[in-house]
C-alpha cells in the first residue's frame, strides 16, 4: 500500500480533471495503487468499491464524461438473473448484484420500479419452453416465478396483441434509471477520495512495478490495473500480452414512445430467448415512456452506434404483433447501444497475478445490475492477487437527484420551492426539469461536459419536443456554467 493513505492522512475528496496534463495530486514519488481504466457502469463501481479500501485509486476514461459509452444506452432493466446460465459467473454476480444495486437504490435515491415482468409465449413451441425457464429460474435462486395461462395473462396486460397463449411470471424484475446509477458510484467513489480523469485515452501500457500507462493527457504509474474497458477490453487486453477473448459489437436499437403511451403496459414483456440474447422487449421506463427493442446485430466496427432503417422496421413490426397500440403512439426518441460480446456465453473476469491487472470483459446487458457484485468480485481478486486493502472506511454518503415519474420531482415540491424559487422555474416543460436542477447538474461532483451529459442528469431536451422549445434556454444555463474549453 501507498505510504500515507491510510489512516488520518487518507484524503476524502478526490478531483475531476478533464483537459490539460495530468495534475500532480501526489507527493513526488507517488503512485496509484490502483488504476480502473473505463468509467462505464462497471468501472465505476469497481473504483467506488476500491475508495472504501485505503488505496490510492484512479478512474481513468477515455470519453469527456461517464457513463457516456455502452451503460447510457441499455434497456434499463433490474434483473433477477432467472435466465442466466446456471452455476455461471453472471448468474452468480448478478444474484449478488441486484440485492446490492437494490439497496444502494434506495441508500442514494436512484429510482427503481418493481413492475415485475410476464415472459410471453405466442405458440407452442415458446409455450412448451416455459416450465424449463421455470426450473432454469429456481436454479438461478428464484422461487417466484409462476406460469400464467391466456385468461389470466390478459387478464393482466389487457393490451397484448392477440396469440399469447401464457407466460412466465417473474414478480422480482425491475426498472431502473442507469443514468443515475453510473453517476452515482463515480460521484461516492470521487467524494470518497478517488481521481477521475476525462478526456484521458489510454494509448500504452509498459508493464513493470510499478506499471507505466501513457495517455493522451501525460502518464500515470499504478501498482494494479484494472480492465474495464467495455468494448475494447479485448483491445487493452493486448497491451498486457493477452489475447483471451474477442470483444464482437452487438448492436441493439430501441425505440422509446412517449408518456400517453405509458397506460398500454402494467409489466416488463420479455420474449422468449434466443441464442443471440433475450429478444425484443416491450417495456416501462422510470421516466415515463415505453420502451421497444433491442435489436441484435453483431458487427465488426466498435463505433456503429447509429440507427438503421431496417433496424427500426423490424422492431416496429414485432412491437406491433406484442403490442398493437403501442404502434399508434408518437416516438420521442431512437437510439442504439452495442454490448460486449464474446466467444463465451459467461463473464470473462480474469485475474492475472503476476502481472498485477484483472480484466473484466464480456459484461452484456445484465451488466447494469450485476455491477456492485462484479465491483466486490473484482476487488476479492485484487487482494487474492497481494493488494493490501488496508482498513475497510465507510463511503461518504451521496444522494441523487431524483429522475424517475414515481417518485417526487422537484416541480412539485412547495417546500423546496419555497426555500429556493429555481426549482419552480421549469425550463424543459416535456420533462418537467427546472432551472433548479439544471443548476445543481452544473455545479456538482461531476459535472456534464456537453448538453447530452446534462440530459442524463436532469432528462432536459428528452421529452417529445427533444429540445424545440428548451433547447436554447438549457444551452444558454450550459454555456454560462461549463467553460468553452472543457465542452464537446
Amino acid at each position: 500500500m501507498t505510504k500515507g493513505r491510510g489512516g488520518a492522512g487518507r484524503r476524502t475528496t478526490g478531483t475531476v480533471t478533464r483537459t490539460g496534463a495530468l495534475p500532480d495530486t501526489s507527493p513526488p514519488g507517488a503512485e496509484y495503487d490502483v488504476v480502473v481504466v473505463g468509467a462505464g457502469v462497471v468501472g465505476c463501481a469497481v473504483a467506488r468499491e476500491l475508495a472504501r479500501h485505503s488505496p490510492r485509486v484512479a478512474l481513468v476514461e477515455a470519453s469527456g464524461d461517464v457513463g457516456d459509452g455502452t451503460s447510457k444506452a441499455n434497456t434499463a432493466i433490474l434483473h433477477t438473473g432467472f435466465d442466466a446460465v446456471p452455476g455461471s459467473l453472471e448468474s452468480r454476480l448478478v444474484r449478488d448484484g441486484q440485492r446490492r444495486l437494490a439497496a444502494y437504490a434506495r441508500e442514494t435515491g436512484i429510482p427503481v420500479e418493481p413492475v415485475g415482468a410476464l415472459l410471453v409465449a405466442w405458440d407452442a413451441e415458446q409455450s412448451a419452453a416455459l416450465p424449463r425457464l421455470a426450473d432454469k429460474a429456481v436454479r438461478n435462486g428464484c422461487r417466484t416465478t409462476r406460469i400464467l395461462g391466456p385468461e389470466e395473462l390478459r387478464a393482466r396486460e389487457p393490451h397484448l396483441g392477440p396469440g399469447a397463449l401464457a407466460a412466465l411470471e417473474v414478480p422480482g424484475e425491475s426498472i431502473i434509471c442507469p443514468w443515475t446509477t453510473t453517476l452515482a458510484y463515480a460521484t461516492q467513489a470521487v467524494a470518497s477520495g478517488a481521481d477521475l480523469h476525462l478526456d484521458c485515452r489510454v494509448r500504452q501500457v509498459d508493464p513493470g512495478s510499478p506499471h507505466r500507462l501513457v495517455t493522451s493527457r501525460g502518464a500515470l504509474r499504478a501498482r494494479y490495473v484494472v480492465n474495464a474497458c467495455g468494448l475494447h477490453a479485448d483491445a487493452f487486453d493486448a497491451l498486457f500480452g493477452r489475447r483471451d477473448f474477442t470483444v464482437t459489437p452487438r448492436r441493439g436499437q430501441l425505440i422509446v414512445f412517449d408518456t400517453f403511451a405509458r397506460g398500454l403496459v402494467r409489466h416488463i414483456l420479455l420474449p422468449v430467448p434466443t441464442a443471440l440474447g433475450k429478444g425484443v422487449l416491450v417495456a416501462p421506463t422510470v421516466y415515463g415512456n415505453v420502451m421497444l427493442g433491442p435489436t441484435a446485430e453483431d458487427l465488426d466496427d466498435k463505433a456503429a452506434t447509429g440507427s438503421t432503417a431496417e433496424g427500426l422496421a423490424a422492431l416496429r413490426a414485432q412491437g406491433r404483433r406484442i403490442l398493437p397500440a403501442l404502434l399508434d403512439e408518437e416516438v420521442t426518441a431512437v437510439y442504439a447501444g452495442l454490448r460486449a460480446a464474446t466467444e463465451s456465453d459467461d463473464y470473462q473476469v480474469r485475474a492475472h497475478p503476476a502481472l498485477r491487472y484483472v480484466t473484466v470483459g464480456g459484461i452484456r446487458s445484465t451488466g447494469l445490475t450485476a455491477s456492485l457484485g462484479i465491483a466486490a468480485h473484482v476487488v476479492e481478486l485484487l487482494a487474492d492477487g497481494g493488494l493490501d486493502l488496508g482498513a475497510e472506511r465507510p463511503l461518504a454518503p451521496v444522494r441523487m437527484p431524483n429522475l424517475g415519474e414515481s417518485f417526487p420531482r422537484p416541480y412539485r415540491d412547495a417546500e423546496l420551492i419555497a426555500r429556493d424559487p429555481e426549482f419552480g422555474t421549469i425550463v424543459c416543460h416535456c420533462e418537467r426539469v427546472t432551472r433548479g436542477e439544471i443548476r445543481d447538474a452544473l455545479t456538482s461532483t461531476i459535472p456534464p461536459d456537453s448538453l447530452d451529459g446534462l440530459r442524463r442528469r436532469t432528462r432536459a431536451r428528452a421529452g417529445r419536443c427533444q429540445g424545440f422549445s428548451c433547447g436554447a434556454a438549457v444551452r444558454a444555463m450550459f454555456e454560462e456554467a461549463v467553460p468553452r474549453w472543457a465542452r464537446r
